[in-house]
């Protein structure tokens, strides 16, 4: 990894002696899947961590049961793995809940903490502005021990929702808004799903996060540029507190990326919606739907590295995502023939039932790769895009009545006739081959108006493809979301694949020629063959 301000704060902290070993940890809350702004987070704690042979820890967040469910747990966990990351500890928020009440008793006793009425509205009433200052409580002065049986009765399930909260008593004419007597515990008679029915009492995240650094041993404590003007708060609890090892915080700058919505609220609208297909759809930016697509994990950790970390937010193009799987797949996967949109073409002059086999190389790039057979006959099927009836201009180089062109790897093929149905739509073409022009047969005589790909009719397998664009068209934040959805997101077609990857499983890659990456989807089968185009060889989307 290259340099950058936290890499070189922890190289200093280890060069002094500050520390002995570097230990970060990802804090999910386990409410959603995980995007590709969480992946910034997760490579870079695991990947400055390892740096110094130091150690990452995987902490789920779950101290707000309303939000949160087993099944995003799970999902968070694949994907980290996935990233080719394992944490050195797998722990929960909810593994500190009796130390966490314990610390905010002990605030209680240091008169730090009392129990407060308000509810949200007056609270946010007392609270005042960036340029007024808050009001005390009325429940501020509450005696020690009444605060500690209040306390006790809001463990004890005494209280409905909102009714009380446990405050810490700070400063409420302090110009950080966050040390206005913040809240530290909330009732909320949920069941929690690792708790159950224990807890109807759960801490902040402001509380929890630092009492929970400190307990692991965390030695920096990375977080979103956000959380600046918590950290004097996070700083405030973990000395309260008395925490035997001091953990230190450090912001760095949020990713933003165009035309991706980088909000996990937005992403469970959509899904609750049934905009989109769960969150593992493809055109979704949550790890588990650009795995789906067909993105790699070392183009994701090779995106997120080249952008690079500082104490500023950014925004970089959805381009720089797409040339990082095409830097990474390039050399490394298959190249086929796969025609999306066919159109079928008769070779009248080749023999009705004979096949012809030819020798083709996967990637002439990567020779390791191999090669396969691929098959010409009579019949043909071609990209309708590759074809036009009359050529409009020098610059058409594909397809046209009257013009010759190469089909890759086989013959010249000339087109003399079309045919249309009653609605004029062209659904065949009737072309004649020049049996002297075989590739690789050193036939220079004449220069085809192209070179465009092709399958063989009676051996290529149907498939059907998912194509995709930017879920979003329109990048003003203010409209409503739904709005801004483009409804061509996701087309579908069914065309054919050449026989060589008649087998092809969930996940496997290639190129298909001319038209991009694709990947076969997690529901393909034999029978049902399913594939998604990841990213086209140049992008139209900028």
């Amino acid at each position: 990894m290259e340099s950058n301000f936290i890499k070189t704060i922890m190289e200093e902290d280890l060069k002094s002696g500050k520390v002995n070993e570097i230990v970060t940890r990802f804090p999910p809350e386990p409410s959603a899947y995980l995007h590709i702004g969480h992946a910034r987070a997760i490579v870079m704690n695991f990947e400055l961590a390892n740096n110094f042979d130091g150690k990452t820890n995987l902490r789920f967040d779950d101290t707000n049961p309303s939000n949160e469910d087993k099944s995003f747990v799970e999902a968070i966990k694949r994907d980290i793995e996935w990233l080719g990351y394992k944490p050195a500890k797998v722990l929960f928020g909810s593994d500190y809940f009796d130390v966490s009440y314990k610390l905010a008793k002990k605030l209680i006793e240091k008169g730090l903490a009392y129990v407060c009425d308000l509810n949200a509205d007056q609270m946010r009433e007392y609270r005042g502005t960036l340029k007024t200052p808050g009001k005390e409580s009325p429940y501020r002065k509450r005696s020690i021990e009444e605060n500690l049986e209040l306390f006790s009765q809001m463990k004890a399930g005494k209280f409905k929702d909102g009714e009380k909260t446990l405050r810490a008593k700070i400063d409420m004419a302090s110009p950080n808004m966050n040390m206005r007597d913040p809240v530290i515990y909330r009732i909320m008679h949920i069941e929690h799903q690792n708790t159950g029915k224990d807890w109807c009492i759960y801490p902040m995240y402001d509380f929890a996060h630092p009492i929970q650094d400190a307990l692991e041993g965390i030695t920096h404590s990375l977080c979103s540029l956000e959380y600046d003007d918590h950290r004097v708060l996070y700083d405030w609890f973990v000395e309260k507190c008395e925490m035997e090892h001091v953990p230190h915080q450090y912001e760095f700058g949020r990713l933003n990326i165009t035309n991706t919505i980088m909000s996990k609220r937005y992403l469970k609208m959509l899904v609750e919606a049934n905009k989109v297909n769960g969150f593992d759809d493809p055109r979704m930016p949550t790890l588990a739907g650009l795995k789906r697509r067909g993105f790699t994990k070392e183009s994701i950790k090779d995106f997120i590295i080249s952008t690079g970390l500082s104490r500023v937010n950014s925004t970089v193009s959805s381009e720089m995502l797409e040339n990082s799987l095409r830097n990474d797949l390039n050399y490394k996967v298959k190249r086929a023939h796969g025609v999306i949109n066919p159109l079928k073409v008769t070779i009248t002059n080749y023999p009705k039932d004979e096949i012809e086999w030819i020798e083709v190389p996967y990637n002439p790039q990567n020779e390791a790769l191999g090669s396969r057979k691929i098959a010409f006959g009579k019949n043909v099927y071609i990209e309708r895009e590759d074809f036009i009836e009359h050529k409009p201009n020098k610059k058409w180089k594909r397809l046209a009545l009257g013009i010759e062109v190469r089909l890759m790897r086989a013959y010249f093929i000339k087109c003399n006739e079309v045919i249309k149905d009653k609605s004029g739509k062209i659904i065949e073409l009737l072309c004649t081959y020049d049996p002297e022009t075989k590739s690789g047969s050193g036939f220079k005589d004449r220069k085809p108006n192209g070179n465009i790909h092709f399958v063989e009719a009676t051996t290529s397998k149907k498939a059907n493809f998912n194509l995709f664009e930017p879920l979003l068209i329109d990048s003003d934040d203010k409209k409503d979301l739904f709005e801004r959805l483009n409804p061509n997101s996701w087309l579908s077609s069914t065309g054919y694949i050449e026989k060589a990857l008649e087998n092809t499983k969930p996940e496997d890659k290639f190129q298909f020629i001319r038209k991009g990456y694709f990947t076969t989807d997690f529901e393909s089968t034999k029978d049902n063959i399913i594939i998604n185009r990841t990213v086209e060889l140049k992008s139209r989307f900028k």
